[in-house]
C-alpha cells in the first residue's frame, strides 16, 4: 500500500507543479539579485545574504530561507491536507477502507508518502538554489565565510548544508502533521488545509508580542530559521536542539491524535 500510494504522489501532475512554483521565488530573487542594485555589496547588510554574495555555494541555504517562512508550508499543507480528506471528498476513501489492509495501514502509507513530499520538495529547492548560485553568484572553490567571520571548506559547507536540509524538512514534518490531523476531522482537503495554515499564521503572529513571550518557546515556528546556526563557527546548537525536540512532540501528539481520530471515526465517504 505505502509503494501505490507514493506511486499516486509522484505521478499527479499537481505534486510536480506545486514544485515547480515553490522554486519560482528564490530563482526570481537570484536574478533581481544579480541583474540589478538592490543587494548590498559583500561585507555590508545582513551578514547571511552578504554570505550568500560571496559564495555562490550558500545560496541552497538562501533558497529555502526565502520559501520557509510561506511558501514551503502552503506547500506541505496542501498536500498533507488533501491526504485523508481528498480520499473522503472524492468518495473514494470507505472503498480503500474496503480493502483488508485496515485503517491504521492506510494511514501510515498516507503519512510516508506526504513525508516523501517533503523529503523530495526540500531537496529540489537546495539543489535548484545550488544551480542557480552556480550561476548568478561568484563561487569560491576553496571555501566560503562563515556568519561569524570565519572561513569554511568545501567539505564543511556541503556537510552543514546537509545538515541544514534535514532540519528544514523536519520543521516542515510539524507542518505535514497539522495538516493530516485536520485531513482526519474533515472531509474538505481545503478544510484541513486552512485550519494547518491558520495554526502557524497565529504561531508567526505570537512570535511578535511581548504578551506571548511566555509560550513563544512552544510554538511551532519559533525555531525555524535555526538552520542558520549551522554556518556559525562553531555551529550554535542551542536552537537547533530545541527546534529539533519542539517538532518532534508536535509529530508524536498530531500524529497520534489523527491515528485515534481515524481509527475510531465513521466513514461516510
Amino acid at each position: 500500500m505505502i509503494a501505490v500510494e507514493l506511486s499516486k504522489m509522484f505521478r499527479r501532475p499537481r505534486t510536480w507543479v506545486t514544485i515547480g512554483l515553490l522554486n519560482g521565488l528564490p530563482v526570481l530573487v537570484a536574478v533581481l539579485l544579480a541583474l540589478t542594485d538592490l543587494a548590498p555589496r559583500p561585507g555590508e547588510g545582513p551578514p547571511f545574504l552578504s554570505a550568500v554574495l560571496t559564495n555562490g555555494t550558500l545560496y541552497p541555504l538562501a533558497a529555502l530561507a526565502i520559501v520557509l517562512p510561506l511558501f514551503l508550508p502552503i506547500a506541505v499543507a496542501l498536500i498533507a491536507g488533501d491526504a485523508v480528506a481528498g480520499e473522503a471528498q472524492a468518495g473514494t476513501l470507505r472503498y480503500l477502507l474496503a480493502r483488508p489492509a485496515g485503517r491504521t495501514r492506510l494511514l501510515v502509507a498516507k503519512l510516508v508518502s506526504v513525508f516523501a513530499f517533503v523529503l523530495v520538495t526540500v531537496l529540489v529547492v537546495a539543489a535548484v538554489g545550488y544551480l542557480v548560485g552556480q550561476v548568478f553568484f561568484e563561487v569560491q572553490p576553496l571555501g566560503g565565510t562563515a556568519l561569524s567571520g570565519t572561513s569554511l571548506t568545501p567539505a564543511q559547507i556541503a556537510g552543514r548544508t546537509v545538515l541544514s536540509i534535514g532540519y528544514v524538512t523536519v520543521s516542515m514534518l510539524g507542518v505535514a502533521a497539522f495538516a493530516l490531523f485536520f485531513s482526519t476531522l474533515t472531509d474538505s482537503p481545503l478544510a484541513a488545509m486552512i485550519g494547518a495554515l491558520a495554526v502557524l499564521i497565529a504561531s508567526s503572529l505570537l512570535f511578535t508580542l511581548d504578551a506571548a513571550s511566555s509560550i513563544a518557546p512552544y510554538l511551532p515556528t519559533r525555531y525555524w530559521l535555526a538552520f542558520v546556526d549551522f554556518f556559525r563557527d562553531p555551529i550554535l546548537w542551542r536552537d537547533i536542539v530545541r527546534g529539533l525536540a519542539l517538532q518532534a512532540v508536535y509529530v508524536a501528539v498530531l500524529l497520534g491524535a489523527a491515528w485515534a481520530n481515524f481509527a475510531t471515526k465513521d466513514i461516510t465517504s
